[in-house]
């Protein structure tokens, strides 16, 4: 409300008067106020005032229930019926708010909003309050804890507030603009500039926003832009209130007289159809308040400050009969309000009183309020008080219930062990400094544990890693996140944020920022995404791997390739590996060897993820060259025949396959020779401790050539026999793949050992000495690196935790043996690039990725990459020539220096897996990339189910003369059931936070002709087998029943997911463009990923922005007026209707030529849903496109 050129007497309240702790009662007061008002000891009266005990309420006529006191002598500023709950909110001249439960009137809470300033608006919302004042913003729950307090400009000065959605917000006051505030980021958005400064009033219809000026303006703006549409010059002075309902404004104010300011006795009211003023409505009060109280007609109130309320209608006359008054404590009124239910008024005085006005005697402030939460009562005052210092004070005073069933911590003796908990080692430091005097030892304390705390692990140290795993305790005592300082931000394990909307508005690009695509964690057995991506830049690998295709339902070759199509097609956004992931959990050895984890073990870490990986690494190795063993690319491999390159070979064994020589030697002196091979190489670690330097390549060699003493049967013997067993390599392969096996402490000290000693030797390589007792100083690297030392001197930094090469070189000797070096840089500087010594059995391979298993307590721990992405990922996705490495950490991809992907603080991160590939690999394979989907996939196919030759057809497939073309329209929808329910907590504050969404499968995919004679006929409609357990067949949304997936009993036509899947595959390759509703969501459940211009969803087409997505059946009712989904959704209904809603797009847009002319239609489009409340009448016959006659032909078969 504007306060200008009211009563003069109010300047006499000084701000310092309204403080709500002075007890001095104010000299202006009424003394009988306080009769029977107690104040608290510090000065604020938190009583209500006594009210009659019976007050007669006539129904229908407005009439005072109750009266209370809000604070004493602090004037009301503002009064608000909350629009949740049952609930009356009053803001003070003294910064201070109350809450009133029910008609009663019942105190619920009362706290400080602000220490200066009044409070000028309140607003109520779903989880809290919004009180504004002169330049604060504070959002607060009902019970007064602040969810956020934002703060303006020192120099705004806010009257008004407006509530635009569930999350925006407009603040407007006496300067030249109006801020838009995003309540979930709590982030100005938008500043619009206003023509008029001083907005004190702001309103909200379906049409417009309406500002009201000081100057007495009232102007219109449009709710997209907010540009002004029209004004109202309503009065010469200043505008005091106005309300708007349907079609009619209504406005009070002052007008300039030559003494000043005066209250004009007559309403401006003005016709919104027309623009235009009608009759002003002369009234009987002085009005400083209005509000429209549209019971049966659209009556107004209109209030005076002295306490006189009149109603009338706006366009009739007003009658002083219908006059009746407040009878306020203070002299003037302050404030009104009017209930959502239009029961109850509210008015506030300028003495803190307010007063309740209904029209029942039981009203309600709401239609639908839901139940307000109170504090639980206090138990403790009827307890007995109990002294502490009383040594016999029997503990049975305290009540506590009696029962007779077992208690819960009574275990019984079977399912219990004694358990005792073991003193931790004592300090190393401790033993080292100790001093023994008789049997008792002294030590100085080494400050390395808080005083008096021992920390205790609760579980035993399983089998080898979990000693490990468990990240030393942080001396200096981090109270809330104890490991976070030791793991960088970018390698901790990232999370998605779920809202309302799912993933449409959660920032991917915070994370990425690169065009290589991520992949999604919140799937299932997702742990090995870092690997997928390890295959994926693989270049090789991802070239052949996507020229395979078999007729397996199953295959993981197939799968993977969909997937890297999947990672091709992306520019940056996230993919997901849901179809691949659903294949792998069907496979049996998979399961055999532990690689399936149950959703408790993945989501508590308990699996030993660096174990597993490795484990996957193996698996995924030997299941590809399984698949692709049957189907093998001829010209695939360039290079010269050879034993390793037989026809019974796959590409995947041409690339990891290492040809080897096992030979077996009894102490007999009989040998047995035996040839095999492997994919990947398990380093073996010396027994050796005494610290010596060890190169990598030293352990490499030892591991591939092995050696080791064990029992075998010998046949010249005739029984078991000690033998040496020893391993020659025939033949290295490609790509080396090697497991790190860092599975116990004993390993990890091995490499933190080696790494020091490598830190010490580069230090001594650059010209430096380090004593064992002195760090390395600064001042000596200052030394290392200047014009006398060494050019090119390494940072200290890039020298720490580094032990592994980027480069080795090995070398197949004429004695069947094998030499192995690190290769360093002045290596290859001294002898060249390697190409030409390739030819004598020499071969230098690059580290090209690593995967690391981070060491997280809080989270259970995480797996990354390292990769070393090449030239031509750069090109087909930048258009640069270069090579990068980047870390991989589920959508999370961030560039990093090529020294990070070897250096391993083993503290929190341990290798894991290793690949290095040999020098120009890429030459020697057929890179090009064949797309093995044909146009056979869309022609007829035999159905899986039993039954469904004996029921009609709901499609007629593609003939060879209908192929699709580019550019050609093709209807699709969609069902969808729920295999895994959505995961949620509730918070505190009593919102939903969701930790895992539910897990979709689809269950019937339908593609509709979108031209030529047959358009609007079906050619896919295939309900998809499952072998995974459905939860909800969600039959009220995707019309799938009990049975219909299931091949015995189904009579669907049923196909498997794969089959399906190459259909919509070959669509997308030939570049049809797929026309449906919500396709986002589709192609996301189905596993696609799909070009944005082949792309045409109405959803999108008919929204505005910044506005509600509207439904399909609604679409289809206003525009067709087609009434479908009736009790369930059918796929071919929908897909129909959306390729129509499409036709009607072009038609209203003219192909698009005339946006302003479609914008029209999109806003009648938005006013007559929000009149219908997005509702759809119910049909007396219901129509619905099955019925239309173009699908009798499909019926007829």
């Amino acid at each position: 409300m504007n306060f200008e050129g009211l009563d003069p007497g109010l300047a006499e309240y000084a701000p310092a008067m309204h403080s709500a702790l002075d007890p001095v009662l104010d000299a202006h007061l009424n003394p009988s106020l306080l009769q029977n008002v107690e104040l608290d000891p510090e000065g604020v009266a938190l009583e209500a005032l006594p009210v009659q005990e019976s007050v007669h309420i006539m129904e229908g006529v407005y009439s005072e229930l109750h009266s209370v006191v809000a604070e004493v002598g602090v004037p009301v500023s503002v009064s608000h019926f909350d629009l949740h709950e049952e609930m009356l909110w009053v803001g003070s001249h003294g910064g201070h708010a109350t809450s009133f439960f029910g008609p009663a009137l019942e105190r619920y809470s009362s706290f400080q909003v602000n220490g200066s300033d009044d409070i000028r608006q309140i607003q109520s919302l779903e989880n809290g309050i919004l009180f504004l004042t002169k330049n604060n913003l504070k959002y607060m729950a009902r019970g007064g804890l602040i969810i956020f307090d934002y703060l303006l400009d020192e120099n705004e000065d806010m009257h008004s507030l407006l509530l635009t959605d569930s999350s925006t917000l407009l603040v407007g006051g006496l300067q030249n603009h109006i801020l838009e505030i995003d309540l979930n980021t709590v982030q100005e958005t938008q500043k619009y500039a206003v023509e008029t400064p001083g907005v004190t009033i702001m309103r909200q219809s379906n049409r417009f926003f309406f500002c009201g000026h000081t100057s007495g303006k009232i102007s219109l703006r449009d709710l997209r832009t907010f540009k002004v549409e029209h004004e109202f010059d309503a009065f010469s002075g200043s505008l005091s209130d106005f309300d708007v309902h349907g079609n009619l404004l209504a406005a009070c104010g002052f007008s300039s007289r030559l003494t000043g300011l005066a209250c004009d006795r007559f309403l401006k009211v003005y016709d919104l159809r027309m623009m235009r003023a009608i009759t002003p409505l002369q009234v009987h009060v002085d009005p400083a308040f209005l509000r429209f109280i549209p019971t049966y007609t659209s009556r107004l109130a209109i209030i005076s400050q002295s306490g006189q309320c009149q109603f009338c209608e706006p366009t009739g006359l007003a009658n002083p009969a219908d006059i009746f008054h407040v009878n306020p404590v203070g002299p003037l009124l302050m404030t009104f309000d009017v209930s959502a239910s239009k029961q109850a008024l509210a008015f506030g005085d300028s003495e803190g009183c307010v007063h309740l006005w209904t029209d029942s005697p039981e009203p309600s402030f709401n239609p639908y309020s839901r139940e307000t939460e109170f504090a639980l009562p206090c138990l403790v005052d009827s307890l007995p008080p109990l002294d502490w210092s009383q040594d016999l004070l029997p503990l049975s005073l305290i009540p506590v219930p009696l029962t007779t069933d077992t208690l819960l911590s009574d275990w019984p003796a079977a399912n219990s062990a004694p358990a005792p908990r073991r003193a931790p080692p004592v300090d190393a430091e401790i033993l080292r400094t100790m001093k023994k005097v008789g049997f008792i030892g002294y030590a100085p304390n080494p400050r390395t544990r808080l005083r008096n705390q021992i920390p205790y692990r609760l579980k035993e140290s399983d089998s080898e890693f979990d000693s490990f795993s468990q990240v030393t305790e942080s001396p200096i005592g981090r109270e809330e996140e104890p490991y976070l300082h030791m793991v960088s931000k970018k390698y901790r394990k990232v999370t998605i944020k779920y809202s309302k909307l799912g993933l449409e508005d959660f920032d991917f690009k915070h994370y990425n920022k690169t065009l290589f695509a991520g992949l999604e964690p919140h799937i299932p057995n997702a742990y090995c995404n870092c690997m997928i991506q390890v295959l994926y830049f693989l270049e090789p690998v991802r070239c052949l791997i996507q020229n395979h295709l078999c007729q397996k339902e199953f295959c993981l070759a197939c799968e993977l390739g969909f997937l890297f199509h999947m990672l091709d097609l992306s520019r940056g956004d996230p993919c997901q590996g849901s179809n691949f992931l659903r294949a792998f959990r069907t496979i049996p050895e998979a399961s055999a060897l532990g690689l399936i984890l149950a959703d408790s073990d993945e989501a508590s870490g308990k699996g030993n993820l660096a174990r597993l990986i490795q484990r996957w690494n193996r698996f995924i190795l030997t299941q590809l060259h399984q698949d692709m063993q049957e189907l093998e690319v001829p010209q695939a491999y360039r290079g010269a025949g050879g034993s390793f390159c037989s026809s019974g070979d796959s590409v995947i064994g041409q690339l990891f396959s290492c040809e080897m020589e096992n030979c077996s030697l009894c102490r007999c002196g009989s040998e047995t020779v035996r040839a095999s091979s492997t994919l990947l190489f398990t380093l073996s670690y010396p027994e050796d401790k005494t610290g010596k330097n060890c190169d990598f390549a030293q352990v490499l060699k030892r591991s591939i050539c092995l050696e080791q003493n064990t029992q075998a049967w010998c046949d010249n013997c005739e029984k078991y026999q000690p033998t040496i067993q020893t391993r020659n390599i025939r033949h290295l392969p490609d790509i080396l793949v090697i497991n790190c096996e860092v599975n116990s402490l004993k390993e990890a000290d091995f490499w933190r050992m080696q790494a020091e000693v490598a830190f010490k030797m580069a230090i001594k390589k650059h010209g430096g000495e380090i004593s064992k007792n002195k760090e390395f100083t600064l001042a000596n690297w200052k030394e290392l690196g200047s014009p006398e030392g060494m050019l090119m001197c390494p940072s200290i930094e890039e020298l720490k935790n580094v032990w592994l090469p980027f480069s080795i070189r090995m070398k197949m000797t004429k004695n069947k043996g094998l030499d192995v070096c690190n290769w360093t840089d002045v290596d290859e500087m001294q002898w060249g690039p390697a190409r030409a010594e390739e030819e004598h059995g020499v071969y230098v391979y690059d580290l090209m990725a690593t995967v690391v298993h981070i060491l997280d307590s809080r989270t259970g721990g995480s797996l990354v990459a390292h990769i070393k992405v090449g030239e031509t990922y750069h090109q087909r996705k930048e258009g640069v020539t270069h090579q990068q490495w980047y870390l991989f950490n589920d959508f999370l991809i961030e560039p990093i220096d090529k020294h990070e992907a070897v250096q391993f603080d083993m503290n929190w991160k341990v290798p894991a897996i290793l690949y290095y590939i040999k020098r120009n690999l890429n030459s020697k394979y057929n890179l090009n990339i064949k797309n093995p989907i044909e146009a056979s996939v869309l022609l007829a196919e035999a159905s899986l189910a039993r039954k469904q030759r004996k029921t009609h057809t709901t499609f007629i497939p593609l003939m060879l003369n209908e192929m699709p073309q580019v550019g050609d329209l093709v209807g699709l929808d969609a069902e969808f059931v729920t295999l895994n329910e959505e995961e949620a907590e509730l918070r505190s504050d009593g919102t939903k936070s969701t930790i895992k969404p539910s897990q979709m499968s689809v269950a019937r995919i339908t593609c509709v002709r979108g031209q030529g004679p047959n358009e609007g006929i079906p050619f896919i409609d295939d309900y998809i087998s499952t072998q995974e357990q459905v939860v909800d067949y969600l039959t009220q949304y995707s019309g799938i029943k009990p049975g219909d997936l299931d091949a015995k009993i189904s009579s669907k036509h049923l196909t498997t997911l794969k089959s399906t899947y190459l259909k919509l595959r070959f669509l997308i390759d030939i570049g049809v463009k797929f026309v449906g509703h919500g396709l986002q969501k589709d192609f996301r459940v189905i596993n696609l990923m799909v070009p944005k211009d082949q792309v045409l969803d109405t959803v999108y087409l008919f929204h505005m922005p910044r506005k509600r997505m509207i439904s399909l059946r609604f679409l289809a009712w206003y525009f067709l007026d087609l009434k479908i989904q009736g009790e369930t959704h059918d796929s071919i209904e929908d897909a129909r209707t959306a390729l129509q809603l499409y036709r009607k797009y072009l038609e209203l847009s003219k192909n698009g030529t005339e946006p302003e002319s479609f914008h029209k239609v999109l806003k009648g489009l938005y006013e007559k849903g929000r009149k219908m409340d997005w509702k759809v009448p119910e049909p007396e016959g219901q129509t619905s496109p099955k019925n239309a006659a173009v699908f009798s032909s499909v019926l007829a078969l």
